[in-house]
Order: structure tokens, then C-alpha cells, then sequence
């Protein structure tokens, strides 16, 4: 699963909107919209506050 797949997943599962997951991650809504169409990766730091987000949530990503 890509990157994009994955933040996509995420806030489907979460029934968030690219805004409210943006809020979350402390990011704008379009790094999320950019990340979920694959036009732009994430820094290290960005990455790392996302899989955090997905530990909190108890969303388990199987190919880390």
C-alpha cells in the first residue's frame, strides 16, 4: 500500500474529512490532499506524527 493509500485508509476509516485529519496533524489540508493524490511525500517528521496519529487510533499498518 502506498503512502497515499494509506493517509487515504486512515481517514476513511476514521470518517474524517481531509480537513479535520489535517487538524490533527497539525498540517494544512493541502498536504494532506497532496498526499493523498500521490503529488507530494511527506517528510520524515510529517511521517512519523501520521503513523503516531495511527497508533493513537489503534490503526495497525501491516506493511511498514
Amino acid at each position: 500500500m502506498s503512502f497515499a493509500e494509506k493517509v487515504k485508509y486512515v481517514r476513511t476509516e476514521l470518517k474524517l474529512s481531509q480537513e479535520d485529519l489535517a487538524r490533527e496533524l497539525g498540517v494544512s489540508f493541502a498536504t494532506i490532499n497532496r498526499w493523498e493524490n500521490g503529488s507530494y511525500n511527506p517528510s520524515r517528521l510529517a511521517k512519523k506524527a501520521f503513523d503516531d496519529f495511527c497508533k493513537k487510533n489503534n490503526i495497525i499498518e501491516e506493511d511498514k
